[in-house]
C-alpha cells in the first residue's frame, strides 16, 4: 500500500506545494498587488511563487519523520499498526531515508545492511543514473503546474492560525478541464479548503476530500469517495514553509474485491539545514 499512499500524498502536495514549475513569473506581482484587496486567484497566484521558493529550499533540509500506518475495521477500531521513525537526509540532490526505529525496535542488522547498500548506490550513482532519476522526479512534479487551471478558487474569509493571519479559500474542480499529465485526471475528483498565510503567502493548511472514486497504481486500486487528507505546514524562517503533519484517511478497493480502510499519519520535525546538521554532528 505504500504506492497507494505515495499517490495520495501527491494529492496533498498538489495543494501544499502549489505549482512549483509555473511560478517563475509570479514574483513581481507581489509588489504590484500588496496595496490593494486581493481576489482569490491573485492570492493563489502569489502563493505559487512562495511555494516554489519553499519547495526549492526545503529540498536542502534534513528532518525527522514519524510514519504511523494503521488498518481500520468496520467499527473504526485499529486492526493493525506499523510505526517507523526515520531521519531524512539530503544525498546527491535527493532525500534519503535513514531508519531509526520500527515499531519501537532498532533496525536489524539486515535492514541496516540494505539501507547502507541503497545509500552507497545513491551516493555513487553515475551521471547517467542521476540524470534519469532527476528526469523521473521532474515528471512527477510537472503535473503541479495544472493546478491553477484545474481548480476554481473562492475566497471564504480569514482566520488566525498559530498567531498568523491566513486567507481561507475553497478549491473546486474547474468544469470541463482536460488533464494534460498522467496524474491530472485526479484533479476533477478532489476538492478542498486552503489556508494561505497573509504575510508571505505560504500554505498553512490544506483540507482535501475525494469526491469521486478513481483508479491508480499498476494494480487496479480504486480510492473511494470520502477519502480525506489534511496537511499542516509550519514556517522555519525566511518564508520557507515545510510540512508539519499529514493525515490521510482513505478507503480503497484493490482489484475490485478487497476493501481497506486506512489511516496514515506523517509528522515532521527537527528541520535542519546542511550547516545546522554539521554543527550538531560536531
Amino acid at each position: 500500500m505504500h504506492t497507494l499512499f505515495s499517490r495520495l500524498v501527491i494529492v496533498a502536495v498538489v495543494f501544499a506545494a502549489s505549482t512549483a514549475l509555473c511560478g517563475q513569473n509570479a514574483g513581481p506581482k507581489l509588489a504590484e498587488s500588496s496595496a490593494k484587496v486581493l481576489d482569490a486567484r491573485e492570492i493563489v497566484s502569489l502563493s505559487v511563487a512562495a511555494s516554489e521558493r519553499s519547495w526549492q529550499a526545503r529540498d536542502h533540509y534534513s528532518y525527522l519523520e514519524r510514519d504511523e500506518d494503521r488498518r481500520i475495521d468496520s467499527l473504526g477500531h485499529v486492526k493493525s499498526e506499523d510505526i517507523s521513525v526515520s531521519r531524512m537526509v539530503f544525498v546527491n540532490d535527493v532525500h534519503f531515508e535513514q531508519l531509526i526505529e520500527h515499531n519501537g525496535q532498532l533496525p536489524s542488522a539486515e535492514e541496516n545492511r540494505k539501507r547502507k547498500a541503497d545509500f552507497d548506490r545513491l551516493k555513487f550513482e553515475s551521471p547517467a543514473q542521476k540524470t534519469a532519476r532527476l528526469e523521473k522526479d521532474q515528471e512527477t512534479r510537472s503535473f503541479l503546474c495544472e493546478v491553477l487551471d484545474a481548480f476554481d478558487f473562492h475566497l471564504l474569509g480569514e482566520e488566525t492560525i498559530g498567531g498568523r493571519a491566513a486567507y481561507i479559500l475553497q478549491a473546486t474542480p474547474h468544469p470541463g478541464y482536460r488533464a494534460r499529465g498522467k496524474y491530472g485526471k485526479m484533479f476533477s475528483k478532489v476538492e478542498g479548503k486552503l489556508w494561505i498565510d497573509e504575510q508571505d503567502f505560504g500554505w498553512v493548511k490544506v483540507d482535501g476530500r475525494v469526491t469521486q472514486s478513481f483508479s491508480m497504481g499498476l494494480f487496479v486500486a480504486r480510492v473511494q469517495a470520502g477519502s480525506h487528507i489534511v496537511l499542516e505546514q509550519t514556517c522555519v524562517g525566511d518564508a520557507v514553509w515545510v510540512p508539519k503533519r499529514l493525515e490521510v484517511r482513505a478507503s480503497a478497493r484493490i482489484l475490485f474485491v478487497k476493501s481497506l480502510d486506512i489511516q496514515r499519519i506523517l509528522t515532521f520535525s527537527e528541520y535542519r539545514t546542511a550547516a545546522d546538521s554539521s554543527a550538531v554532528r560536531k
